[in-house]
């Protein structure tokens, strides 16, 4: 079992074990989480909860008695506000947080009297400091922490070096709040992993994250009784500019993520039209996404094998694999499928997905592969893909000259 994997579950449990008879609140960061390594809404669901919900909702009514709140970081700023309003709406008698750090001055005492007066009188709180961090585990090698993909190292000004030169009291204040966050997360992290870490960094702001790590006290404690060794190197993401820009040759996963519009409220996941799999066809651009299928199949083997084909394998070899899962799959269903050798096109892979239509048990079995199979034919189909191999020729041959 990957170590993703049992960091993913393990940052849920004390969720889905108070989960039963409660409508449940989740921050965008939170959800980002849940439905890459968490098993989804539905894993909530099964646990016995009434509902899932955002936060901040859409709109704030009436809500079940009891409902739990997963906040990423801390109960500050907007998320204060809007745990607040949900409880000020009446009817709630029973209030769990789960958080991942502390409110300004507040430890879960204080948080758990904070949430009690607003329920008003008769209700109780209890706060849950939650274990690992919240991760999005996206492949095999690749962890991201949704709740801080917004952190950017400061930019030097026209005056000089930037606020991170000066170390984390030189900071602006929210930079710092996140910089104290991002410690925490890594700190929790690696206790979960049993990890004693010896940290590299390259850049301002990384070399005030690794300071920070170092000088932090549960970190330190740590560190006297951690019985594995790691070396962590931070890096300022500002440092590779034109790479963050560059199209890096031959991935698919790369060409799905930057072609393929977003999922709503969502960084790292796409959505792929379904259309192509009912029997409603319109051309209406409004009603092209039906039911919006995606990248995160947490629940689904074939299809996270496939999805780590997308992101390890050239081009070539990742179309052929999801050429053999569709008639993999195809085979097992019964249905006549027509094996053909030699290059793998978007149209073939279309007509054996057109073999799954209106079979709802086949579409059922088989879901999460062909939700990845449709999202690579549509971006081998978009006009955006032919412009980035000639963006990609083009700084090639600016590397050669």
């Amino acid at each position: 079992c990957r170590c993703s994997d049992v960091l993913s579950g393990t940052a849920w449990e004390s969720v889905l074990a108070r989960a039963p008879r409660a409508v449940v609140f989740l921050d965008a960061a939170s959800a980002e989480a849940l439905h890459w390594g968490g098993g989804g809404a539905g894993e909530l669901l099964a646990a016995g909860a009434l509902a899932v919900r955002a936060l901040p909702p859409e709109a704030v009514g009436a809500v079940a008695a009891r409902v739990v709140f997963v906040v990423s970081g801390a109960l500050r700023g907007g998320t204060a506000a809007a745990v607040r309003a949900v409880l000020g709406q009446g009817g709630v008698r029973h209030c769990v947080l789960v958080f991942g750090g502390e409110a300004e001055g507040c430890g879960p005492a204080e948080l758990e009297e904070t949430l009690r007066r607003w329920m008003g009188e008769g209700g109780r709180a209890e706060v849950v400091p939650r274990g690992p961090p919240l991760l999005a585990p996206v492949s095999a090698e690749l962890c991201l922490l949704p709740a801080l993909a917004a952190l950017l190292p400061p930019l030097p000004g026209p005056a000089g070096p930037g606020p991170a030169e000066g170390g984390l009291g030189a900071l602006p204040a929210e930079l710092r709040v996140t910089v104290r966050a991002l410690v925490g997360d890594l700190d929790s992290l690696f206790t979960a992993l049993g990890l004693r870490e010896e940290s590299f960094a390259v850049g301002a702001l990384s070399r005030v994250v690794a300071a920070e790590l170092a000088s932090y006290a549960p970190a330190r404690n740590r560190r006297r009784t951690a019985t594995n060794k790691a070396s962590v190197i931070f890096v300022d993401r500002t440092l590779d500019l034109a790479g963050a820009v560059g199209h890096h040759g031959d991935n698919l996963a790369e060409k799905i993520l930057s072609v393929l519009p977003k999922l709503p409220g969502h960084r790292t996941d796409v959505m792929v039209n379904m259309v192509e799999l009912t029997a409603l066809q319109t051309t209406d651009e409004t009603c092209s996404i039906i039911a919006p299928g995606c990248l995160a199949q947490p629940n689904d083997p074939a299809a996270k094998a496939l999805w780590e084909s997308f992101m390890n394998l050239k081009q070539k070899e990742a179309v052929m694999e999801a050429r053999r899962h569709l008639v993999e799959a195809a085979s097992r269903e019964n249905l006549p499928i027509k094996m053909s050798m030699g290059r793998v096109t978007p149209e073939q892979l279309s007509s054996y997905i057109q073999l799954f239509r209106n079979n709802l048990k086949a579409l059922e079995n088989h879901c999460g592969l062909l939700q990845l199979v449709l999202a690579a034919v549509q971006t081998l189909k978009h006009p955006q893909t032919s412009k980035w191999d000639n963006f990609l020729a083009f700084e090639r041959l600016l590397l050669i000259g």
